[in-house]
């Protein structure tokens, strides 16, 4: 494999980039032809191992809240509240408020 021409840096990158070739060689660009070679997996969709594509996103494990300024809003945010900064005043609040 032949080394990379390093042009255009500053004084003393290119023998500094060079040195690291020796110990990582760069490989060839990828060429226009790579990107145009028919597929090796046919059946598997382009999406395959992203977050998005096919079914429910991320979004089907979020639970579904409440509307804001109601009860269940209160308590919900409560109990979020407490499960952070547990404190007897607050744990009693909350257990009146799911309890009434």
């Amino acid at each position: 494999m032949s080394m990379a021409e390093f042009t255009g840096q500053t004084y003393g990158q290119a023998t500094q980039q060079r040195e690291s070739q020796q110990a990582v060689p760069v490989g060839a660009p990828a060429g226009p032809s790579s990107f145009l070679a028919p597929t090796e997996r046919p059946e598997e969709p382009i999406t395959s191992g992203m977050p998005v594509g096919s079914g429910a996103g991320i979004e089907a494990l979020s639970p579904i809240a409440a509307a804001p300024g109601t009860r269940e809003d209160l308590i919900l945010s409560l109990r979020a509240i407490a499960s952070r900064y547990p404190n007897p005043a607050l744990l009693v609040l909350l257990q009146e408020m799911e309890y009434e």
